[in-house]
């Protein structure tokens, strides 16, 4: 089982002779299979999450940016899941998700992770217990920086409060050059997906974080 972290997550996974493909390695689908038990065990089962009820309808996986960074083959070894809390958004949340063993960190998984509201099976605001909640897995500096939810969840831009406020102190430039950051791509919430079903995932893993 992995040692405990301050601000950080730690799902401890094996991995599975299933899971091999032909070319002699974990299969990247599976891997991205790993990130979700992950997103599920930190939402669902976490001790905290489990005393207050928190996320009582589930919720829903909007968005999955994956840089696959190693080649992951079958070992007894157990891969470590750590997942980290980016961004707190009016109704989500963005989760970094790094699949190590180490030395190595073989995938690297930025999810946006939106609370499910039971009647209409949509997205919702976020209560403030599952805001303090997630806040306790932020860095320091993302900490730091107030959530932009004055304009709603779809129009963010991945730029943190202190880059932007400084954006708009500066005086526009005479040429405008391609913008360096880039709006987020959301995609589009569906009711009927994401994990957060009744029956969820068969769990594979051992948390640590408790």
């Amino acid at each position: 089982m992995s040692a405990l972290r301050p601000g950080v997550h730690v799902l401890s996974c094996p991995t599975r002779w299933s899971d091999v493909d032909e070319n002699g390695h974990i299969n990247n689908a599976r891997l991205v299979g790993y990130v979700q038990e992950g997103i599920y065990d930190l939402f669902r089962h976490h001790a905290t999450a489990v005393r207050q009820s928190l996320f009582p309808s589930g919720f829903i996986i909007a968005r999955h940016e994956i840089d696959y960074l190693e080649q992951l083959h079958h070992r007894p070894e157990p891969l470590s899941v750590r997942l980290t809390v980016e961004h707190l958004g009016r109704s989500s949340a963005h989760v970094e998700v790094n699949v190590c063993r180490e030395p190595l960190t073989f995938m690297r998984a930025r999810t946006v992770v939106v609370a499910r509201d039971r009647e209409s099976g949509r997205s919702r605001k976020l209560s403030q217990n599952e805001r303090r909640f997630l806040a306790a897995f932020m860095s320091v500096s993302a900490a730091g920086s107030a959530p932009d939810t004055a304009r709603g969840d779809r129009r963010a831009t991945g730029v943190p409060a202190a880059a932007s406020a400084a954006a708009a102190r500066t005086p526009a430039p005479t040429q405008v050059q391609a913008s360096e950051s880039a709006p987020v791509r959301w995609v589009p919430v569906r009711s009927g997906g994401g994990l957060g079903s009744p029956r969820g995932p068969r769990r594979r893993c051992r948390t640590s974080a408790g």
